[in-house]
């Protein structure tokens, strides 16, 4: 069951789901579902209601009992609220539950509805959908033959779960290919590592957050612990490229490691309970090294309550291309023991006060994602390749064509596989200069007076 303390946020993860939930609260089936004097439904369009409601019931081709139809009728309300409004029943309310965790059974793929068509926001890493090659902003026109276009999400979602090692045939258009065309992924068990990490280069190091889960927050401090034990960190680059979201409370506790204090959120809606303000306690884990945030236009929701943070304050610089701009908070509502509604209840802002719903958050150096290959050079000779040289007058090592080569090749293999860490990596190194001759400077002022 959700508790207080499970209160804003996760991810929805079934096989395939919405964008993720930026808030969860647990209430009393009953509260607040009687509407106060004055704004009761006008008697009219209850008697609207019950006229197609029995029509229905009596004319449909096959008999449908009242409480599926009622269940329709919730699922439709809902439905026409805005994209991640929705109903839950037994199976997607305890998936939701599950999906906490970060381990569920499908395909890894997180999609939305944009036009009447399913379409993916981004793939989970390490999943079958991510194995498959598919893509943010790919339409899924059919699943196994049948058309999706119209189809709600919730309805996508059913039909494409199914037992472990079964398969299932996606029909996919994608920007740039002319022709739809087939990709067929084997449901698997999705186990989410949501946060890795490694050093790139001797004093930089590299944390991937793929999405925002309860243990999140946790597993950032434990990472940047083992990144400081290797040595001293000079800068750390964050990538949040891809990451949908997720659990909220987890978001400010990102953020938190890397500030010292101040505001990271807070959310504003109709009633008083959604007015929430979420803040930085004292202790930067980084003692303010240089970050860069790499985002783009898979990085939405906990994602970029995180980018906006640290970019209010100062504290990193982004890059990357823009976000995916959902800045709406659902709130988790159970109906009754095994059913629930997730509705949109709020907006949330940036310390600075930016919504970012419908606009994202901007980059201060937009890179996008290319493809480059190095100008081959024309083959030189150094000092050190030619015969008698005289050694490095600081006893330094000898570096020939050959082991000039190596570095150039080392670079180019970075630069190939992903250009926006090699760029953001230039950043790192360039803001440490900086910072390095800063001191130096103002060491030399204090030693002259």
């Amino acid at each position: 069951m959700f508790t207080p303390k499970t209160l804003t946020t996760f991810i929805g993860a079934a096989a395939l789901t919405a964008l993720p939930l930026m808030g969860l609260s647990e209430g009393d089936p009953g509260e607040n579902l009687i509407p106060e004097a004055g704004t009761r439904l006008p008697l009219e369009d209850l008697r609207s209601f019950a006229k197609v409601f029995e029509q229905i019931r009596q004319g449909y081709v096959e008999e449908v009992d009242d409480s599926t139809l009622l269940e329709y009728a919730i699922k439709g309300m809902l439905q026409g609220l805005d994209p991640h409004s929705s109903y839950l029943d037994r199976a997607s309310f305890d998936d939701l539950q599950a999906n906490t965790t970060g381990e569920f059974a499908g395909l890894g793929i997180e999609v939305g509805v944009e036009d009447d068509y399913i379409t993916v926001v981004t793939p989970m890493d390490d999943t079958p959908a991510a194995r498959a090659g598919l893509k943010s902003g790919d339409i899924i026109l059919r699943l196994s033959g049948k058309s999706l276009k119209g189809v709600s999400l919730d309805e996508a979602v059913e039909r494409m779960r199914g037992p472990k090692g079964s398969s299932v045939t996606l029909t996919i258009a994608r920007k740039g290919h002319k022709e739809p065309f087939d990709v067929t992924l084997k449901r698997d068990t999705v186990r989410v590592r949501s946060v890795r990490s490694k050093i790139l280069d001797k004093g930089y190091g590299y944390l991937r957050i793929s999405q925002f889960q309860l243990d999140t927050g946790g597993d950032v401090a434990a990472e940047i612990r083992e990144l400081q034990e290797g040595g001293e960190l000079k800068g750390l680059i964050i990538d949040l490229r891809n990451n949908p979201g997720g659990v909220l409370q987890s978001s400010v506790e990102v953020a938190d490691a890397f500030l010292d204090s101040g505001l990271v959120v807070y959310t504003e809606g109709r009633s008083e309970s959604a007015n929430l303000k979420y803040s930085a306690e004292p202790g930067d884990m980084t003692d303010g090294i240089p970050l860069v945030v790499l985002i783009n236009d898979g990085s939405a929701s906990a994602a970029e309550i995180v980018a906006g943070a640290l970019q209010d304050h100062r504290r990193a610089v982004v890059m990357g291309t823009d976000s995916f701009g959902k800045g709406s908070v659902q709130t988790v509502i159970p109906i009754n023991s095994d059913r629930a509604i997730k509705l949109t209840t709020a907006l949330y802002f940036t310390p600075n006060g930016r919504s970012i719903q419908a606009q994202g958050i901007t980059p201060d150096i937009v890179v996008e994602r290319v493809k480059v290959t190095r100008l081959e050079a024309a083959r030189r000779t150094t000092e050190a390749d030619l015969a008698g040289h005289l050694g490095n007058g600081n006893g330094g090592e000898d570096r020939n064509a050959a082991d000039r080569k190596r570095e150039m090749q080392d670079r180019e293999d970075w630069y190939g596989r992903d250009n926006q860490i090699f760029e953001a990596l230039n950043v790192l190194k360039g803001l440490n200069l900086y910072a390095q001759r800063h001191r130096e400077e103002r060491e030399r002022f204090a030693r002259a007076n």
